[in-house]
């Protein structure tokens, strides 16, 4: 996933606009390319980064209702052209995140139930989660996790095979790993779909560090979940329930 510093920029002006709100109805869909919603502790981003690998296509975004910590919210699109490359990040990002070594961080409890409909669909639904060596630092690592792998969509790899295999949150995952330009990539692959999860996702951060090398003095930097999209016709990804939360 990529991620813009107009992004970052429609965040800040969403904080300056208007304190947000801890429990509300649904909003009106936003469109444009970086537009966002904060409410909460969450940001919410279309995200169209790669729009411009797209034949043709638009993409929407919505919240749908918040209610203390638990989010839900939706994202509507069709992409066609540009096989092989992500057109968006449709994402929800903690937005009151602190960034913290890996070492001083306990749990990051979340949940996730979320349903997909339309048609000919290549796309995944993720966990993206960044880390640098300093705080204010490049990314360094991006950490993927993936519960679902529609219509071929496959994760960055060096090789084009998984490098392990391990069960978290009653879940068996493949792991994959390889470069996307300065950072490398760890991608947890759910071998099914799994559309209701919880889980800790310091259970994966933890397993990076103690299998392949990952260093608990790396700082985290932000925690998103959303789909990635590659191509497909009239399609609707709904998030009933998500939080996730850092201790």
């Amino acid at each position: 996933m990529k991620f813009s510093t107009a992004v970052l920029c429609a965040g800040a002006a969403a904080v300056v606009s208007a304190a947000p709100s801890k429990t509300l109805n649904r909003r009106a869909d936003f469109c444009d390319q970086w537009g966002s919603v904060e409410t909460g502790s969450y940001t919410v981003y279309n995200n169209l980064w790669g729009e411009a690998n797209a034949d043709s296509g638009s993409q929407c975004t919505g919240v749908d209702s918040l209610s203390g910590s638990t989010l839900a919210w939706h994202t509507s699109w069709s992409w066609t052209g540009g096989t092989g490359q992500v057109k968006s990040y449709a994402n929800v990002v903690l937005s009151d995140i602190t960034q913290k070594q890996l070492s001083a961080i306990s749990s990051l409890p979340t949940t996730w139930k979320w349903s997909y409909t339309g048609s000919d669909l290549v796309a995944d639904v993720a966990y993206d989660l960044f880390t640098s060596s300093t705080a204010g630092g490049d990314e360094e690592y991006e950490i993927m996790v993936w519960l679902a792998a529609l219509g071929g969509a496959g994760p960055i790899s060096s090789t084009g095979s998984k490098v392990a295999t391990t069960t978290i949150g009653g879940v068996s995952f493949d792991l994959y790993s390889g470069p996307n330009g300065q950072m490398t990539v760890f991608s947890f692959v759910a071998s099914a779909e799994a559309q209701s999860f919880s889980a800790d996702l310091m259970d994966f951060v933890d397993y990076l560090t103690a299998n392949q090398g990952l260093s608990t003095s790396q700082y985290i930097k932000s925690i998103g979940a959303g789909t990635e999209p590659f191509t497909g016709s009239n399609a609707v990804f709904t998030t009933t329930e998500f939080s996730v939360s850092m201790s």
